[in-house]
């Protein structure tokens, strides 16, 4: 009986050990399939087939609003789509469109020429599409009922490190001896850069009390929060907050006072703060990833209609279709 038992217990372990090393082996076989597969579903740069559904952005955030409702809509219509919309300014954004970090780069200025040094350096071929115009709007508190205009020159005396206006009374002795609050756009923004080029030429000093933040959400409740506060963002901004907002009218170079709406900036009559938009678009990723070609596609086809929903300014019909037709010649289309 022993033996018997002994045989029996002997067999049962013998067949144990043989289904589990029949398992390990179909295991092992397995995990080489699904590591070949995942290999020629790269891209040749180390992406993954998961990754070439997703469409990065990032860059402008003027220019944010704008994209993030072209890629909320475009979600909707498309649910397995992945777009990520980043804000990290015009500057920053080259810099990870430069590094390789994302397919599509927003800016409220044109690149400038250290940034195409740094793509063309990195090899990054791309192209540049205007998709729709803003007014860059200078505001005030509702409470402010002094400010009825400015000139670029009054601005300048403001904004400049050395042009000596810390009240408004030493810009007009008629306006209160109250302490001006400045919030501006940071650094990376384009915003930043645009107001600067305009206001403090290439030779001004920006001042260096003023609040910086490159959300100008933070922006908004700075100048709402304060009636002697002053600060400018894109109109979308402004447009969106009108109701605890003031926008001050600038006069022109005909020298007419005018405020920034949607007729006065696709008109250019709301000068020098009328601007365009742009977003950057890389050749390789439209060439090689369908996913960004069809979102481009899509921004271009619908940027108008998106611009004005969120505040902004569209183009022209036909400036679209000139865009699409550039972009099909990219994608060899």
């Amino acid at each position: 009986m022993k033996s018997r038992s002994l045989f029996a217990a002997l067999a049962l372990s013998f067949l144990l050990v043989l289904l589990a090393a029949c398992g390990n082996a179909e295991g092992n076989e397995n995990g080489e399939e699904s590591g070949n597969a995942d290999g020629g579903n790269s891209d040749g740069n180390g992406d993954s087939s998961s990754e070439q559904t997703e469409v990065i952005v990032d860059g402008s955030s003027t220019v944010f609003p704008v994209m993030e409702a072209v890629a909320e809509e475009y979600q909707t219509e498309n649910p397995d789509a992945r777009v990520s919309i980043g804000s990290s300014g015009s500057g920053g954004g080259f810099e990870k469109f430069a590094a390789g970090e994302t397919h599509i780069s927003n800016a409220s200025r044109p690149i400038e020429d250290e940034e195409v040094q740094a793509l063309e350096d990195a090899g990054i071929e791309y192209t540049e599409f205007q998709i729709a115009l803003d007014g860059l709007s200078i505001v005030v508190n509702q409470e402010n009922d002094w400010v009825d205009q400015l000139t670029v020159d009054q601005l300048n005396q403001m904004w400049s490190a050395d042009g000596g206006v810390t009240t408004w009374s030493d810009l007009n002795e008629e306006w209160p001896d109250e302490e001006i609050e400045f919030y501006s756009p940071g650094a990376d923004s384009g915003t930043a850069d645009y107001f600067s080029e305009v206001v403090l030429g290439e030779e001004g000093e920006f001042r260096q009390d003023a609040t910086l933040s490159e959300d100008d959400n933070v922006l908004v409740q700075g100048v709402t929060g304060s009636p002697n506060a002053i600060g400018y963002f894109g109109y979308a901004y402004y447009a969106e907050n009108s109701d605890q907002l003031k926008a001050v009218p600038i006069v022109n170079d005909s020298g007419e006072p005018v405020e920034p709406n949607q007729e006065t900036v696709q008109s250019g009559d709301y000068n020098p703060f009328s601007r365009p938009l742009f977003i950057y678009v890389k050749h390789s990723a439209v060439q090689d990833n369908e996913s960004v070609y069809n979102f481009v596609q899509y921004t271009l086809e619908n940027a108008g209609e998106m611009a004005e929903s969120v505040g902004y300014v569209a183009q022209p019909d036909s400036e679209y279709e000139g865009m699409l037709s550039t972009l099909d010649e990219i994608a060899g289309q």
